[in-house]
């Protein structure tokens, strides 16, 4: 059904990022605009985007109707074809519901968090920039029109990494964030491409590309299904290209809620979702996207268990998370992955809020034991920070609990039981490695602990409490059958041939209640150890583990300082030797021609007497033998 609608979720907060813009720059003269200004257009703009996906949201509920919006005919060259258009179908609303409700009170926290800031204009206009980009790339109807929204959520995140460009670290931090990404964007592109060469279709939209799979062979679809992975890879960090999420911190904290929860990092696993028929046909590229996921998610799991940044922590449990939408995706459960990024979106948003509350409150200190050491009165910010931690660690009836049990029984399902048992275990080492985190920041007995309570500004607890209301009950939208639910999200996520779980109920009781207790032990661990935690002797991050497995150091020597050095061997032998060498050796040879025949030209008459003589001898001579005279 075509509507008009579409490309207003998108224009809302793009309009909003030109119009914050145009007034910070105008501010920057006559300092005449007040940071109200700013914030009622930022967090405007995402609310009516939000509205409007609402309304597509109930009438594809009550009509069953796929919204479509072709604007223009973008590019046209030979059999290629690309329009302008966006799809909204259950899938691209389904998530851009989420993320404009979620971004919209990330928004709303960001004008309390970033108050009195020189910068708040121009970051409200990144900030709208970054959701109107990942809405580009949900309500994208063909991947050309998709890496456009896929390369501006990259670029906005630069932006924003680096916001505090007067320190060298944040500047790097966005450096290294922009070139990972740029290797998996490559991947990417060349999936694209090998999709257009191997069909050798007109038309680039997913209906189209869907429509003509069977005129390849398996062996192309193989190749690109794997390049458009390794785009996920670096969009949603996972191994090898994850490195850049850690360092990507340096930005405040709202974006790290904005990028963590409801933008950036999901967009691999929307894209592999969007790609599902693709992925379909390939099965052993689903399997292998799976590992990589269950290994994604053990590593940074790991990681996370000595990490002292309290940022850090919540983008390593990022990482982490993504692991298990990636096996979820990978083993053709998209609907289950989906249902864990909706999850998700709420109390990763709601625990990198927390985490902000209490870096504010402490004057921008992020050390979880200096934090301790200096603890404040927080009770907003404890509460939904508990209620975050609980959610993420699976127990029920949070909602972290049933998007994680679903994805636990479709690798056990499956068969796929390695990727089940360290999927378990790393539940185990999440709900270890949070409570640890809210033990030591929150109830780790400090002596000099202040009894005065912090004031915290409303818009940074509202939208916690209201995040706080989805971690606990957004799982009910899935509620299993097992316990008479009706799977709402798998049911409306069906035009994904997903696959749901079969296992009887006995099994399904089993499965969970190990999950519970898994989950159980890893608090219990935590508890034991860091309740009553000696603040006095912290945690250094050393150690293979503290070090992060040294991995930056080895891609540091392997791609890095080898890149250096073959540029340096490339500019003394390639470039000055051979290269310029050449270039040189000819212009010599010119040089010492020039000068025989400057040598010739003096305007020396005896001298060019002779060259004539010379010259009609050797004519006459010529003549001679020529004519036999």
């Amino acid at each position: 059904m075509s509507t008009n609608l579409l490309i207003w979720i998108i224009l809302s907060p793009l309009l909003g990022a030109i119009l914050n813009g145009a007034l910070y720059f105008y501010n920057i003269k006559k300092q005449k605009i007040s940071e109200k200004c700013f914030a009622i257009i930022g967090t405007l703009t995402p609310l009516i985007s939000f509205l409007i996906t609402l309304s597509l949201f109930n009438r594809i509920l009550d009509e069953g109707v796929v919204f479509k919006q072709n604007l223009f005919t973008w590019l046209s060259v030979g059999n290629l074809n690309i329009d302008m258009a966006f799809l909204g179908d259950n899938l691209s609303i389904f998530m851009a519901m989420f993320v404009t409700f979620v971004g919209w009170l990330i928004h709303i926290y960001a004008v309390g968090y970033m108050k009195g800031d020189e910068g708040f204009g121009k970051f409200f206009a990144y900030f709208n920039l970054f959701l109107a980009s990942m809405l580009i790339l949900v309500l994208a109807d063909n991947p050309v029109i998709l890496f456009i929204g896929w390369e501006g959520v990259g670029v906005c995140s630069y932006l924003l990494i680096k916001f505090y460009y007067g320190s060298k670290e944040n500047v790097e931090a966005a450096n290294k964030a922009f070139i990972v990404n740029r290797v998996g964007d490559f991947g990417f592109l060349l999936g694209v491409a090998t999709l257009f060469f191997a069909l050798g279709q007109i038309d680039l939209s997913f209906a189209s590309i869907e429509a003509n799979l069977a005129n390849t062979t398996n062996g192309w679809l193989v190749f690109a299904g794997i390049l458009l992975f390794i785009g996920a890879m670096g969009k949603s960090a996972q191994i090898p290209l994850y490195t850049w999420l850690p360092d990507a911190m340096a930005g405040p904290t709202p974006i790290s809620a904005l990028i963590h929860a409801a933008t950036m990092v999901t967009a691999g696993v929307y894209m592999v979702a969007r790609f599902h028929f693709l992925y379909v046909g390939i099965e052993n590229i689903g399997i292998f996207i799976a590992y990589i996921g269950v290994f994604s998610a053990l590593l940074a799991a790991i990681i996370a268990t000595r990490q002292t940044d309290i940022k850090k922590i919540l983008a390593y449990s990022t990482m982490s998370q993504l692991g298990y939408m990636f096996i979820a995706v990978g083993l053709g459960f998209y609907s289950s992955g989906l249902f864990h990024v909706f999850t998700h979106a709420f109390f990763k948003a709601m625990l990198f809020m927390g985490a902000g509350g209490v870096i504010l409150a402490l004057h921008h200190e992020q050390n979880i034991f200096n934090i301790a050491k200096h603890r404040a009165s927080l009770p907003i910010i404890s509460a939904t920070f508990l209620i975050g931690v609980i959610a993420i660690s699976g127990i029920p009836p949070f909602s972290g609990f049933f998007s994680k049990d679903a994805i636990l029984a479709a690798a056990f399902q499956e068969g796929h039981y390695l990727i089940y048992a360290i999927a378990l275990f790393t539940a185990f080492l999440t709900a270890f490695y949070m409570f640890r985190l809210y033990f030591i920041v929150f109830v780790t007995p400090n002596k000099k602990q202040t009894k005065e309570y912090v004031y915290t500004s409303k818009t940074i607890t509202i939208p916690l409490l209201i995040l706080a209301i989805g971690a606990i009950g957004a799982g009910f939208l899935n509620f299993p059958a097992v316990f008479g639910g009706s799977h709402f999200v798998d049911t409306f996520l069906s035009q994904l041939n997903s696959k749901t779980i079969t296992l009887s109920h006995s099994t399904e009781y089993i499965l969970m209640a190990l999950s519970v207790i898994v989950a159980a032990l890893g608090i219990f661990v935590a508890y034991k150890k860091y309740a009553n935690f000696d603040l006095n002797k912290p945690e250094l991050e050393v150690g293979f583990v503290g070090r992060k497995l040294y991995v930056d150091e080895i891609y540091d020597t392997v791609f890095v300082k080898t890149t250096k050095a073959f540029s340096k061997l490339f500019d003394k032998v390639v470039d000055d030797k051979i290269i310029d060498g050449s270039i040189m050796a000819v212009s010599k040879s010119f040089l010492s021609t020039s000068k025989v025949v400057a040598s010739i030209q003096n305007a020396n008459v005896r001298f060019y007497a002779v060259f004539m003589l010379i010259g009609m001898t050797c004519a006459f001579i010529y003549l001679y033998i020529s004519l036999g005279l």
